[in-house]
C-alpha cells in the first residue's frame, strides 16, 4: 500500500498549525517532514505520523507548554512509544509537575515529569494541587482521522 504524503498547506490546514509553526519546527528539527532532493517550496510533504506529531505540537502549546517541553515530550514519546504514531494505539501518558529545589533567591523550581498515566497517581496530585496534564496520543489520533476522513 502506497503511503499517503501532504503539502505544508494541507498540513497546516488539517493540523491546525500556522505555515510558520510547520518551518520553525523543521528547522529545529522537531518535525522533519519527507523532503524531496531539493528541500524547497512544494517539494516538503507530510507522512500521517508527521501530521499527528504536528497536531500534538499545536495541542500541547495551546493547553500552555512551553515550546521546549512540548517538543521534549514529543521526543520521548517518539522514543518510547513509536507505535502511537503510526497506529495510535499505546499506553497513555501524563505529565506530572514535579518540584525541585529553591534557587538561591528563593525561588521554587519544577519540571515536568512524562509518565505512564494512572489514574489513581493523577488524582493524588490534583489533590496535592499539582497540575495534571494529559498526554493522550490515541485521542488526537482518532481526531485527525475524522479530519481526513472528512
Amino acid at each position: 500500500m502506497q503511503e499517503t504524503f501532504f503539502t505544508s498547506k494541507e498540513a497546516a490546514k488539517i493540523t491546525g498549525c500556522t505555515l510558520r509553526q510547520l518551518q520553525y519546527w523543521r528547522e529545529r528539527g522537531v518535525i522533519v517532514p519527507a523532503i524531496s532532493d531539493t528541500g524547497t517550496g512544494r517539494s516538503i510533504y507530510y507522512s500521517k505520523p508527521d501530521l499527528l506529531e504536528l497536531a500534538a505540537m499545536s495541542y500541547w502549546l495551546s493547553v500552555g507548554l512551553s515550546f521546549d517541553i512540548a517538543s521534549t515530550t514529543l521526543k520521548k514519546l517518539k522514543d518510547q512509544e513509536p507505535e502511537l504514531f503510526t497506529s495510535g494505539k499505546g499506553k497513555r501518558f501524563m505529565l506530572l509537575l514535579e518540584p525541585q529545589e529553591r534557587s538561591p533567591l528563593g525561588v521554587l523550581k519544577v519540571s515536568l515529569e512524562l509518565v505512564e498515566y494512572d489514574r489513581k497517581k493523577a488524582i493524588a496530585s490534583l489533590d496535592a494541587g499539582k497540575p495534571v496534564i494529559p498526554v493522550w496520543l490515541d485521542e488526537i489520533y482518532q481526531q485527525l482521522q475524522q479530519k481526513l476522513k472528512a
